[in-house]
């Protein structure tokens, strides 16, 4: 058994050594996962995960970055560096404000992205790169935009830039060779469609060799007489000919003019008719886009709200390191977050921090609540009672009388509704409890005042 144990740990320690070597070459997408598989055959290897947590924080992960540290601080209380990563970042209120809002913008950019709006996204994924510019996702995201909308110069230049943070990132450089095949070799502005525009210049264009010689077309110059009396005869002979044979020609050829330019201007005339009829329905259309996007307006504040709960949280966590017992600290900062508002916008890393948080005080902030609701009960003051033994049950719904007191006072609120699924949920989660039964009691009651 103990063999087994140091073969595992060997086979970590390789796949750590495999990944700070990648580290060092900035191949982080390789060093991610060597890191991962590292952990997998010894989740205690502390320098593998807090040079996981670097990787990330190097790329613009910061939430990642953080879970990491966190659990690498929680395996190994002691003589710990997460603690000098997680004191640099604490210690740097400006620092935490950029994360904040690198995330916030980062995520509306997504979603306007999702509405296809890609010039928004554009200008927000500017926004966040000039936060940081480490964020390899903006990068690439922001290239994939340029793709789209045909800026391959620019798509190539972003793919260059997320290479030099991420060496052995897939995507940069599937972008960056689909840029390339859109260039002409050796010019990064020109387009291959571009070359036959300069066809139609006035030049001649031979081949001389490899080389192609275009040589401009020379015109000869207006000759003129060198006699004054040439000039002048010259002259006489033009209005001559002028007033007795070009004169009556230009008038006729005037009025022929004329008259296609009136007919010219009739059939423009008829076309901007039919333009203007075309822009009113744009107009329409245009309206009705305007009516979903004001639908649409909710959307924003789902990502206002993950971002508001994510700065939560992390404040939570830091009043947490600075001090376990500050109780009431923690639970003030955790107060903004509402799981069932937000819970199918956040990540998998939040949803990893904020457990490891609810087992280190989840029990302590629900006894709190449960206090301060129970007597907000027995005073009848129904509204304070709900709102702190909602918060207990949230942060421990072990506890049968959190549940049953809820019910009692939905119930006694006249919110009967709420007190039935309070009921049911106590029934269904606590059965074989005198609790159960006063709620099978109380459901009658209901039941029976309806009927």
């Amino acid at each position: 058994m103990a063999a087994t144990k140091d073969r595992l740990i060997g086979i970590s320690n390789r796949f750590y050594n495999e990944g700070l070597e990648k580290a060092s070459v900035r191949d982080m997408t390789g060093a991610v996962s060597s890191l991962r598989e590292s952990l997998k055959f010894n989740k205690n290897n502390i320098d593998a995960r807090n040079l996981l947590g670097l990787v990330y924080y190097e790329t613009g992960e910061v939430v990642p970055a953080l879970t990491e540290w966190v659990i690498s601080k929680n395996l190994k209380a002691d003589d710990n560096a997460a603690d000098r990563y997680m004191e640099m970042v604490r210690n740097s209120p400006s620092e935490l404000e950029t994360i904040n809002q690198t995330i916030k913008k980062f995520n509306i950019a997504l979603n306007y992205c999702k509405q296809d709006s890609l010039d928004l996204a554009v200008i927000q994924l500017k926004k966040v790169l000039s936060l940081n510019s480490r964020f390899i996702k903006a990068h690439l995201l922001l290239a994939l935009l340029y793709l789209k909308n045909g800026n391959y110069d620019r798509a190539k230049i972003e793919s260059q830039k997320a290479l030099k943070l991420d060496s052995g990132s897939i995507l940069a450089k599937r972008y960056l060779k689909e840029a390339d095949s859109m260039l002409l070799p050796g010019e990064s502005g020109k387009l291959v469609s571009d070359v036959a525009a300069s066809e139609s210049d006035e030049a001649i264009r031979y081949n001389s060799g490899n080389e192609m010689i275009i040589q401009p077309l020379k015109k000869s110059p207006i000759s003129r007489s060198n006699s004054i009396w040439g000039i002048v005869l010259g002259i006489v002979l033009g209005v001559a000919a002028a007033c007795f044979l070009i004169l009556p020609q230009r008038v006729q050829s005037i009025n022929s003019s004329n008259q296609e330019k009136i007919a010219r201007i009739s059939e423009e005339s008829d076309s901007k008719s039919a333009q203007i009829v075309s822009y009113e329905q744009q107009i329409a259309k245009l309206q009705d886009e305007i009516d979903k996007l004001g639908e649409q307006v909710t959307d924003y504040e789902g990502v206002d709200s993950t971002s508001a709960a994510m700065n939560s949280l992390m404040k939570a966590v830091n009043l947490y390191m600075e001090d376990s017992s500050d109780i009431e600290g923690i639970a003030e900062a955790l107060a903004g977050i509402d799981l069932d508002v937000i819970s199918a916008d956040v990540s998998p890393e939040f949803t990893s921090l904020y457990d490891f948080l609810m087992t280190k005080v989840g029990k302590q902030l629900a006894e709190s609540y449960y206090d301060t609701g129970y007597t907000a009960y027995k005073s009848d003051d129904y509204e304070t009672a709900i709102k702190n033994l909602s918060k207990a049950y949230q942060y421990d719904n072990t506890n049968v009388n959190t549940l049953y007191y809820l019910g009692n006072a939905y119930y006694a609120s006249g919110d009967t509704v709420k007190a039935k699924e309070v009921y049911d949920a106590v029934i269904t989660n606590f059965p074989d409890t005198q609790s159960a039964q006063a709620a099978e009691t109380k459901l009658a009651e209901i039941n029976n005042s309806n009927g």
